[in-house]
């Protein structure tokens, strides 16, 4: 439950903004249901935070295990912008998140929002779910007692797979899916794919601020 209900918010809310945008139309800008997701995410993630044994309880990561991370995470956006067209996207790329304001600049308010739940929230979110619980229950039913280092090929690669559908870019998805999940295979600390992905995320977020690439969001 505390894996999964983080996760499975996020996803339903994401799934009913398009309702909940027309719904509160003149109310308020649709783009902040992204932040209101955000924070309903991270506010589930605080009140569970004593059941995440597997943080809680970690040990502290070394320089190289840092180090790794970060070569892991810019490794995977290197990844998510080369592969982001063609039979590697599914369906046709939308216009995606855009924190303009109407004479065209960016509304930071809007692009810090957008940035900070995207690498700060569902990094944590997401690892937490995919790799800590269903790689690991794909591995074992008792999941929470298993040491990642039992992780096996199977369940490293079927929850990548999963978890690369989870995104447009699947392609992307599903290698950056390998990448984490062999991340806390190798080290036994979710803290290492977390930042990985945080700095995957926090890159392309730079990226999408400085080019325009909107869609990526």
């Amino acid at each position: 439950m505390a894996r999964a209900l983080p996760f499975a918010v996020f996803i339903g809310l994401m799934a009913t903004e398009p309702w909940l945008a027309a719904q509160l139309a003149g109310v308020i800008d649709p783009r902040w249901l992204y932040g209101i997701r955000a924070a309903l995410v991270a506010g589930l993630l605080i009140v569970f935070w004593p059941s995440f044994t597997e943080l809680t309880a970690a040990r502290r990561p070394s320089l190289q295990q840092i180090w790794l991370a970060l070569a892991a995470g810019l490794l995977v956006l290197g990844i998510w912008l080369l592969l982001d067209s063609g039979i590697f996207v599914l369906g046709q790329s939308g216009s995606g998140f855009e924190p303009r304001a109407a004479d065209g600049s960016i509304d930071w308010s809007l692009a810090l929002m957008r940035l900070a739940g995207s690498a700060l929230v569902v990094p944590l979110m997401e690892e937490l779910f995919w790799r800590s619980l269903v790689m690991r229950w794909l591995e074992e039913a008792d999941f929470s007692a298993l040491d990642p280092a039992r992780i096996g090929l199977r369940a490293v690669v079927l929850s990548s797979l999963v978890f690369g559908l989870e995104h447009s870019q699947w392609a992307a998805g599903m290698l950056a899916g390998l990448v984490y999940g062999w991340l806390y295979v190798r080290s036994g600390n979710l803290w290492i794919p977390i930042a990985a992905h945080a700095v995957t995320n926090a890159g392309l977020g730079v990226w999408v601020l400085a080019t325009g690439a909107w869609y990526f969001w």
